[in-house]
């Protein structure tokens, strides 16, 4: 027989959900919601931009054989859009570019938009034995490369100027010491930087028979 404690019933607890909760939930749920929604949405806003596919080294030209679309979203980076590949095409890189970059407009020799192929200018440059033919001639068309010091760390040769001009030669000793040559605008620059530091080898263009 249950003693008077023991028959007594034990408290029973009613179990309210809160109001503040429960609203809670309801906004999370609407949060998660418009967030997927957002996303959805900006997934419209994404923009279209240059992206290289292979190793352009300083001076040398992006040529369209190398740049492909990439799509991102639009952050309001200066990137090359893609609209504009032929223009990028024609102009050089200003530092050596990787395989995978998204282009920017300072990677980009005249990224102004202002500096295109089609102007040409003279350049005056100095040899050290061994740079140049001996028998260089006024009129002939030559590669500018660009042949880094031995405490260089900037990798092995690179052109810089696929085709440049011949304008005019001087000798020393009988071989070539300087000579004038005319060059694309875009490339000038690069062209001469290399040519103060002394860092310039010309070679010449012969046609295939």
């Amino acid at each position: 027989m249950l003693t008077g404690v023991a028959s007594r019933e034990l408290p029973q607890w009613s179990r309210q959900r809160s109001p503040g909760l429960a609203a809670l939930a309801v906004l999370l749920v609407l949060g998660g919601a418009l967030a997927s929604m957002m996303l959805v949405m900006r997934a419209d806003e994404r923009m279209s931009v240059i992206r290289v596919t292979g190793r352009v080294g300083a001076g040398q030209p992006f040529g369209s054989g190398s740049l492909q679309e990439a799509r991102i979203a639009d952050d309001g980076a200066t990137y090359w859009p893609w609209s504009q590949r032929d223009q990028v095409a024609a102009t050089v890189a200003t530092v050596t570019v990787l395989p995978g970059t998204l282009l920017t407009r300072a990677m980009v020799m005249g990224g102004d938009g202002k500096a295109v192929a089609g102007k040409t200018v003279r350049v005056g440059l100095a040899f050290k034995p061994g740079q140049a033919p001996y028998d260089l001639r006024q009129g002939e068309r030559v590669q500018l490369i660009h042949v880094p010091g031995r405490r260089s760390s900037s990798g092995g040769a690179v052109v810089v100027a696929e085709e440049a001009m011949v304008d005019g030669v001087s000798y020393t000793s009988g071989s070539a010491g300087q000579a004038t040559v005319i060059v694309d605008s875009v490339v000038a620059p690069v062209v001469a930087a290399h040519a103060v530091s002394g860092e310039i080898a010309i070679a010449v263009i012969h046609a295939t028979p």
